[in-house]
């Protein structure tokens, strides 16, 4: 929120310069974001009047202006003329005009971005400065004439002087819980609580009305809506020029100038926090009537948008239908324009609980929505709609109706008493605080403080909605003290750390490795687009987010690689060529209505197999394929003390490409290959995108995936100590022709099983294809490797164990010895 500093000076005395201001509220709870001054710099620009305006001789899209910059303008005056005497001056404005007070930008004036003014002739006339649009001072982004200013502006006073542009401007995140600080009061209220000054603001009298008209109010859904003010304003002015002091206070707290009616509602939101609605009454047909959408009921909005409701949202309408979504924006059928003449001016309380989501859902988000969402003061519909009269008949002119307010008192929220014990302050803050001061301090957030035996009870103000505990009242002293009047203490035990679990992978040795080899760590939103993830993941049952940031981030995550696809093609998009990205996070499984958040760890690779530099043969530079990726899987499951219970098993997942995808199985503990055991545990994925994901999603090549469940795939096996053999090795090499469905993990549980305990490590070092082999079929080249604890193994040993391994082969694989 953009707060104008001048604008807050007005409601409360701020005893700091706007810097100091901003590092308070920051330690009050309001983080100041950005500190900027209201207008960029620039000099020698003055107030002045067109005094005369007539073609120029020579161009017909020019005027030649004679106009008075009061009596310092010879100081700086070009040739021709004397001090104090009225300036010419050439200017291309359609809106230049005699009787029009201005911002003239004198000779030797500077501009923003450097911009000098001198004097020149424009065809032929002499030119002795510049009249100056908005946008050339730098106060809007676009602008259809010469700045125009009030009759009364005082000629020769410096601009910046007059519209106070040397003011400066707070922009403060307020944080949701706080709706009642969305506004100039809101913020006045917590500088008057921090710096004990005294709340003061605009003086407001109630507006005398000047007919009986009215318009009836009907309120159909009383919970959602539990009160509505309305007033008929006839016979406004709506051509009539805004102020420049509220165009200018409006383009400082970030909106533009509109029109009058449209300006004042936002100026009174931005000022008290209560949004405002006005409605052409030549518009409407028949009474308002405050209800719940009808299935299927679409309304025109503001913006041209046309939406269809469900029966959830709440409308404002007349006797034709919806005039607009209560609370989030207006209609087009009612809404007000130049011709208006009559208006109907509605301030109403909507429940937080009938807005929050809805204008999320719809995809319109506006200034009013965000503050019902968080809540806007119950009792404060009546002073904002005295404030917007008084505004609209100032600038507009018009007959005030009476104010009407239509409302269901049951339904209105109340602000009960909270308990706030004396020992619990002491106790959360680590230091009593004065009884004294923390009744001053309550009564300076203006909540009502009642004694008790125990401490008080306190009643927080209608617009306070985040009090509602204990807890909240201790947070307020402590914000209000300052959290720098609480020293540190020590605790008053020890504080014992409990030791990582041996089984549990240390998370900073994990990542570690994965940056080792290449990759880099991202970080991507739990929600992710469910048209991306349907199609990763079709057969997935996904959690919907109730309230979604954005229609593309409405679901949660069932698995990583959504994120980092996404994160790889701005990658790509951003010229990097060769992509290794990894993340830990929870993915969230839906299994028959039961969530389940999954600790994982996944990673992409993309683009060429090693970096580009002059050493890398060209086959290296090629790119990355299953098994580099699987290499990379295989250096972390090495880590878990136990890589032999690791199998990756050729399958299927429908985001996958067919034949280039394997899941990761995990057997027990302890067990051998080929023993019995538990079935193994499924523990991650691995394999390549599948063509036409690659395509529709724009890869230059395929990325390579993997992800594994954290704790069950990296799960740590207590270190055994294993004796060292004192007797040699003996090494049998031989070479079986097998199918070519034959993996290496069955090929090695086969030799396992038949080669008996003497066998203890398995080499594969050759493959084969071709010659001498027949079509569909491979050469496999194993090292056996065998040595016994006890003693040298005798020749007549090995060929025992290998003549069974050869056996069991040919019988259960169909293998047969390539000779």
């Amino acid at each position: 929120m953009r707060v104008p500093f001048q604008w807050l000076r007005e409601w409360v005395p701020v005893p700091w310069d706007a810097s100091e201001l901003g590092e308070r509220l920051t330690m009050a709870g309001f983080e100041l974001e950005a500190l900027e001054p209201a207008a960029p710099p620039f000099s020698g620009v003055v107030v002045a009047e067109i005094l005369e305006a007539v073609p120029h001789p020579q161009a017909d899209k020019l005027r030649v202006c004679r106009v008075a910059a009061g009596p310092d303008t010879g100081a700086r005056t070009g040739k021709g003329s004397s001090p104090g005497e009225p300036l010419q001056i050439v200017c291309g404005a359609g809106n230049a005009r005699a009787g029009l007070r201005t911002a003239l930008a004198r000779v030797g004036a500077v501009l923003p971005g450097e911009v000098r003014i001198k004097a020149a002739k424009l065809r032929g006339v002499e030119s002795q400065g510049m009249l100056c649009s908005a946008r050339e001072l730098g106060l809007a982004e676009s602008s259809a004439g010469i700045l125009e200013l009030p009759p009364d502006a005082p000629v020769g006073t410096s601009l910046r002087e007059y519209l106070a542009l040397d003011d400066s401007v707070l922009e403060l995140n307020v944080t949701p819980n706080r709706g009642d600080a969305l506004s100039v009061l809101g913020i006045a209220r917590e500088v008057a609580a921090l710096s004990g000054q005294p709340l003061a603001g605009p003086r407001l009298e109630p507006v005398e009305a000047r007919h009986a008209d009215r318009i009836g109010v009907g309120l159909d859904a009383p919970a959602a809506c539990p009160k509505f003010v309305g007033r008929v304003i006839r016979g406004v002015n709506n051509r009539a020029a805004t102020p420049e002091w509220m165009r200018e206070r409006l383009r400082r707290a970030g909106m533009r100038s509109i029109s009058p009616i449209v300006d004042v509602t936002n100026y009174v939101m931005l000022e008290l926090g209560q949004p405002l609605h006005a409605y052409d009454v030549a518009r409407l047909k028949g009474e308002i009537r405050v209800r719940m959408a009808t299935a299927g009921e679409s309304v025109q909005l503001l913006d041209g948008r046309r939406v269809t409701l469900d029966p959830d949202v709440l409308v404002i309408a007349d006797g034709e239908g919806a005039v607009g979504i209560a609370g989030i924006m207006g209609g087009e059928r009612s809404a007000v324009s130049a011709s208006t003449v009559d208006l109907f001016l509605e301030v109403a309380y909507f429940s937080p609980e009938a807005i929050a989501g809805r204008a999320r859902r719809l995809g319109v988000q506006s200034d009013a929505s965000q503050r019902f969402e968080r809540g806007v003061d119950p009792g404060h519909q009546e002073r904002a709609m005295e404030r917007a009269t008084e505004l609209i008949y100032s600038i507009a002119g018009g007959s005030p109706g009476a104010l009407v307010v239509t409302q269901a008192a049951e339904y209105l929220p109340r602000r009960l008493p909270v308990r706030l014990r004396r020992s619990q302050v002491a106790r959360v803050l680590g230091a009593p605080v004065d009884p004294a001061r923390i009744e001053a301090i309550f009564g300076s957030l203006q909540m009502s403080v009642a004694r008790t035996t125990e401490g008080w009870a306190i009643t927080p103000p209608s617009h306070r909605f985040d009090i509602a505990i204990e807890a909240d009242l201790i947070e307020e002293i402590a914000r209000i003290e300052g959290y720098g009047a609480f020293t540190e203490r020590d605790a008053q035990t020890a504080q014992r750390f409990a030791s990582l679990p041996e089984e549990r992978p240390q998370e900073s040795r994990v990542l570690e490795s994965l940056a080792a080899r290449g990759y880099h760590e991202a970080i991507t939103y739990a929600f992710v687009d469910p048209s991306l993830q349907s199609r990763l993941f079709p057969d997935r049952e996904a959690l919907a987010l109730a309230n979604p940031i954005a229609s593309d981030l409405s679901v949660m995550r069932v698995s990583l690689w959504p994120g980092l696809l996404h994160a790889a093609l701005e990658n790509q998009r951003r010229q990097q060529d060769r992509i290794r990205l990894f993340e830990r996070g929870a993915r969230f499984a839906v299994d028959h209505g039961k969530l389940e958040e999954i600790d994982s760890l996944a990673g992409l690779a993309l683009g060429p197999r090693l970096p580009e530099q002059w050493g890398s043969p060209a086959e290296a530079r090629g790119g990355v394929d299953f098994f580099d990726v699987k290499g990379d899987v295989e250096s972390l499951l090495e880590g878990t003390g136990d890589p032999g219970a690791f199998v990756f098993e050729a399958a299927a997942l429908s985001c996958l490409h067919p034949g280039r995808a394997a899941r990761i199985l995990r057997r027990s503990a302890g067990a051998a290959p080929g023993a019995q055991r538990a079935p193994a545990e499924l523990v991650g994925w691995i394999g390549e995108l599948h063509p036409s994901l690659t395509r529709e999603r724009g890869f230059a090549s395929s990325p390579i995936l993997f992800e594994l469940d954290f704790r069950a795939a990296l799960r740590m096996e207590r270190t055994r100590a294993q004796e060292i053999s004192r007797f040699p090795q003996v090494r049998r090499d031989i070479a079986v022709v097998v199918d070519e469905a034959v993996t290496l993990s069955a090929l090695r549980d086969r030799v396992t099983l038949a080669a008996s305990s003497l066998l203890r490590e398995v080499r594969l070092f050759d493959v084969y294809r071709g010659s001498g082999v027949e079509q569909g079929r491979k050469s496999v080249a194993l090292g056996l490797i065998f040595q016994e604890f006890s003693r040298t193994l005798t020749d007549e040993d090995v060929d025992r164990a290998v003549a069974s391994v050869i056996a069991d082969l040919c019988a259960g694989l169909g293998a047969r010895i390539r000779e």
